[in-house]
C-alpha cells in the first residue's frame, strides 16, 4: 500500500529548478532514506510534500497523493498536521517541556486536563524520552540537550497525530549516543506511521531505512531496498556515492 504517490514533480526557485520530474511512491509503514550530494533537491522534495515550498514562493508541477488525495485539495493546516516535518536543528518552544507537547493540540483540539496529561506522557515514552525527564515537565525545554531537544520535537510532532513524519537531517548535529536514541526511537514508530529521512549519514541510512532514494542534481536516480542499493546499485553515479568517490 502507497501512503505518497508521487508523479512527475518539479520545483522551482525562480528560473532555478530543484526537481526534475521526479516519480517517487512511499510506502505505509517503511522508512524510506533520502540520499544524495548537496543540491541534489533532498530538502526540495520534502518542502514539496507538505507545501512548505509555497513560503518561499516556489511553484510545482505535477502531483503528489496523500492516500489517493491531491495535496492541494486538503487544507494546509490539516496537511501539515498529516505530513509533520522534523528539522536538523531541534526547534524547542519557549516554555516547559509540558507546554512545548500540549501547544499543538490546545490549538486544534479541546483535551481536559487528565487527557492532556496522558498525551504528554504517551508521546514522550513513544519518542524514548520520558524516563529521562519525567521528574521535571515544568523545566524549560531549552535546558536539555541537544539530543533531548530533538527526540522533544519528536514527541511534539507525534502529539499532533501525524501519518507521515518527514526527518531532514535529524542527528546531524548529535553525538553517537544521541544519534542512535533517535534511531532506535524511529525503528519502533513505524509500524504506526511512514518516515521519510533525509540523511548526509549513509551508514545511518543502511542502519534503518527500508528502501533508499538517491537523488543527484534534482533527479532521481534510482530507489530501492536499501541492502539492493548498497549492494548493486544499478546506476554508477550511487555506486560512487557510497563509495565516497564524491559527495
Amino acid at each position: 500500500m502507497y501512503k505518497l504517490r508521487i508523479r512527475q514533480l518539479s520545483l522551482y526557485y525562480d528560473s532555478l529548478q530543484a526537481l526534475k520530474e521526479i516519480d517517487l511512491d512511499v510506502e505505509s509503514n517503511e522508512i524510506l532514506a533520502v540520499i544524495g550530494p548537496a543540491n541534489s533537491g533532498k530538502s526540495s522534495l520534502l518542502r514539496a510534500l507538505n507545501r512548505l515550498y509555497e513560503i518561499d514562493y516556489a511553484r510545482i508541477t505535477g502531483k503528489i497523493l496523500l492516500d489517493e488525495e491531491d495535496i492541494f485539495n486538503i487544507p494546509i493546516n490539516d496537511l501539515r498536521r498529516r505530513i509533520g516535518i522534523i528539522f536538523a536543528t531541534p526547534v524547542v518552544l519557549p516554555g516547559s517541556i509540558y507546554k512545548n507537547i500540549a501547544y499543538g493540540p490546545r490549538l486544534h483540539r479541546r483535551l481536559k486536563k487528565k487527557r492532556m496529561d496522558e498525551l504528554v506522557c504517551d508521546t514522550l515514552k513513544s519518542a524514548n524520552l520520558w524516563d529521562e525527564v519525567q521528574d521535571r515537565l515544568d523545566d524549560s525545554a531549552s535546558r536539555l540537550s541537544g539530543g533531548q531537544q530533538q527526540r522533544l520535537c519528536i514527541a511534539r510532532t507525534l502529539a499532533m497525530q501525524p501519518e507521515v513524519i518527514m526527518m531532514d537531517e535529524p542527528c546531524s548535529g548529535l553525538d553517537p549516543i544521541s544519534t542512535a536514541k533517535i534511531e532506535a526511537t524511529m525503528l519502533e514508530l513505524k509500524k504506526d506511521y511512514t518516515f521519510i529521512l533525509v540523511t548526509n549519514n549513509t551508514k545511518q541510512a543502511a542502519r534503518v531505512s527500508d528502501r533508499t532514494a538517491f537523488f543527484y542534481l534534482g533527479e532521481l536516480i534510482e530507489v530501492d531496498k536499501t541492502q539492493k542499493l548498497f549492494t548493486s546499485p544499478v546506476d554508477s553515479r550511487t555506486d560512487d556515492y557510497i563509495r565516497g568517490r564524491f559527495g
